[in-house]
């Protein structure tokens, strides 16, 4: 097995990253997520720090443990109404209903596929909507659940349909916890278990809608309310983001979260890469693979998932599979190889089965696992580029012009990454 060594590790990132991290943040100012109060005027308190509860329980009056009381109806018992939290006095669950708000995102739409994946197509109060999977392990009562981070995306990767979808706005941390909370208020997984018990909802993939680490603030916010431990409790070996490469907030991601990383290469030569993923005109391979060699945590029991979709003819040469091997020197990596799915427009095609497999056989002779994966839940249109096609079928038919209804999905993406996880 690969080992990761001091002498293949580089130095940390040049000074630059902190003036490209400045810019990235200001960029994403520019699609901040609406502000988390209701027309009323009462505050949602999903998405609050613990900080931040305890700023709302003193503005009101009250003393700072009651802080803890609400993190723990909210976060570990998934309580929505007041009423309901027995530690609490009647006259202080009014005075709190009175101001505030426990709130989820709105179900849409549900669907279960025949293979167990489910999907949600969440709306959000100013009628933004995104979308969520569920991918059950095939062999165990776990799974992951691939939650959204923007409305749209930026990137325009030419082989995923979702790139066709502008980036809207991004999501607010209450909206990406608000996810996985309504997950599992579908599978009735609450409350959250303190002994080890395991659940369905066993991890958590950072890969649906939108390129995380543009919106980094949010999801960063969202996963410490997610790791707390006296909360919903998820530790952060159970939670994986993906990222198409934003090397200067992936420095940041490992430093402050250190969640698993997976990486959507697809390609292993910057001219293809340039093409099929632009963002390598502003982060090259090289780059790239320096930051996933800094990135804390990595390790043989911790891998590095990269992705990569098989396009034929354009990165599935046996050549690419010993240049893959070259650029994975050194690192404790895992390589998931996910058939293209084609969707209409789209100029690329599947590899063949022996071109795919010729592929993964020179990657795993070097000591890398490369599983072949399918994708799941193609019976509710959860497949890369299916979801997107339909609710564009369904837009005309509605007469519906409003673009930030398209729900892409990337469900072919979904299981290699929840292995990772």
């Amino acid at each position: 097995m690969n080992q990761i060594s001091p002498a293949a590790a580089p130095a940390a990132g040049p000074d630059l990253n902190e003036a490209e991290r400045a810019r990235i943040m200001a960029k994403a100012a520019l699609f901040a997520p609406p502000p988390a109060t209701l027309p009323d005027g009462r505050r949602e308190l999903v998405g609050l720090s613990r900080e931040e509860l305890v700023a709302e329980m003193l503005a009101i009056g009250e003393k700072a443990f009651r802080a803890k009381q609400l993190w723990h109806w909210i976060y570990h018992q998934g309580a929505t109404d007041f009423s309901k939290m027995s530690t609490i006095a009647r006259p202080l669950q009014n005075k709190l209903a009175e101001r505030f708000v426990i709130g989820r995102p709105g179900v849409n739409l549900e669907q279960t596929s025949t293979d167990g994946t489910r999907k949600w197509l969440f709306g959000f109060r100013d009628n933004q909507q995104v979308e969520t999977v569920y991918i059950p392990d095939p062999e165990e009562d776990r799974g992951a659940v691939c939650i959204s981070t923007q409305v749209g995306c930026t990137l325009s990767c030419k082989f995923c349909h979702t790139g066709t979808q502008k980036l809207v706005r991004n999501l607010g941390a209450a909206e990406i916890v608000g996810q996985f909370m309504a997950a599992r208020d579908s599978y009735g997984e609450w409350p959250s278990p303190t002994d080890g018990t395991p659940r369905l909802l066993s991890t958590i993939v950072i890969m649906g809608m939108g390129e995380p680490l543009y919106n980094y603030e949010n999801v960063a916010k969202a996963m410490r309310i997610i790791m707390d431990g006296e909360g919903i409790g998820l530790s952060r070996r159970r939670i994986t983001l993906s990222t198409s490469g934003v090397v200067p907030m992936m420095d940041r991601c490992g430093e402050e979260l250190g969640v698993g990383l997976a990486v959507s290469l697809h390609a292993v030569r910057d001219e293809i890469r340039d093409e099929i993923v632009p963002l390598n005109r502003k982060y090259p391979i090289e780059e790239l693979m320096a930051a996933c060699r800094r990135y804390p945590g990595a390790s043989n029991a911790r891998r590095i998932t990269f992705e990569y979709v098989m396009l034929k003819g354009i990165n599935d040469s046996e050549a690419d599979a010993r240049e893959l091997v070259r650029l994975l020197h050194g690192l404790p990596a895992k390589v998931n190889l996910i058939p293209f799915n084609p969707w209409p427009g789209s100029p690329y095609e599947t590899s063949s089965n022996n071109a795919i497999h010729r592929f993964a056989r020179i990657v795993q002779d070097a000591g890398y696992a490369s599983p072949i994966r399918t994708p799941r839940g193609r019976d509710i249109l959860a497949a890369c580029g299916q979801l997107k096609t339909e609710s564009e079928r369904a837009k005309r038919s509605r007469g519906n012009s409003d673009a930030a209804a398209e729900m892409p999905a990337l469900a072919a993406h979904l299981k290699p990454a929840a292995d990772a996880a």
